[in-house]
């Protein structure tokens, strides 16, 4: 008698992009709900102070002592973070070669080269921030070295333990650094406003008209309060405003 021999199935590249477009969807919302809560953090030097900045800074460490460790709540949000920023980026990297592997030749119709020049923003606007996250972490986190030259080490520092708000404030009393921080918050928000539109509409929040100019309202707002909301401490410090 013959026997047959059953292949296992495996899941189809369109499936499997499709649960791949959603960890995206996903991991790109759980990145709005950071930099929101963020800028709430850094518009606190604008009423509290460098006083009411640190101690906001300090409560971050000590959340939910003793049940957690001294930091063990603030590392738990950044091991999350991590592992958001590695579905996001990986999950991006494999539709982008998924996509050009299914169209090796681009059609030259305007509708394709605006959505090619739309994804190239995206995905080249992703790299770039991905690299000012580095640089950001390391100059206010890690490091947290100073680039202000005028401002000796001694001065960001109160009753002899490190200041977040002095070193803030003393890091954007530097012109070249705000242009840089400017020019990231505007990739920032081109990047809310296209990667919030897409992640509602993947989720299946879009299937009428107006959901959807619900959600393209809801990306556009998102992206104007962000960007508008991280310009605003680094602006007035820079003019003077707050010293």
């Amino acid at each position: 008698m013959a026997t047959s021999t059953v292949t296992p199935s495996r899941p189809s590249p369109t499936h499997s992009s499709v649960w791949m477009k959603i960890a995206m969807a996903i991991s790109g919302l759980y990145f709005v709900f950071f930099v929101l809560f963020h800028m709430y953090g850094n518009l606190k030097i604008l009423y509290a102070g460098v006083t009411g900045y640190d101690e906001y800074a300090h409560h971050l460490r000590t959340m939910f002592e003793p049940i957690l460790p001294y930091q063990g709540f603030l590392w738990i949000f950044r091991m999350s973070l991590i592992l958001a920023i590695i579905v996001h980026v990986w999950s991006a990297s494999q539709l982008w070669r998924r996509a050009k592997q299914a169209r090796p030749v681009q059609y030259a119709a305007t509708p394709t080269v605006k959505k090619g020049v739309s994804t190239l923003a995206m995905r080249w606007g992703g790299v770039a921030l991905l690299l000012f996250i580095v640089f950001h972490l390391l100059q206010f986190t890690v490091v947290k070295f100073n680039v202000n030259t005028a401002v000796p080490q001694s001065d960001l520092m109160i009753n002899g333990v490190e200041s977040p708000g002095k070193l803030l404030i003393a890091s954007f009393q530097v012109w070249w650094l705000f242009v840089v921080y400017a020019i990231a918050l505007l990739a920032l928000g081109v990047h809310l406003n296209h990667g919030t539109w897409s992640a509602i509409q993947t989720l299946g929040w879009t299937n009428t008209a107006k959901s959807r100019a619900i959600a393209k309202t809801c990306a556009m707002a998102i992206a104007v309060v962000v960007v508008v909301g991280f310009l605003i401490p680094p602006f007035l410090i820079l003019v003077g405003v707050i010293k």
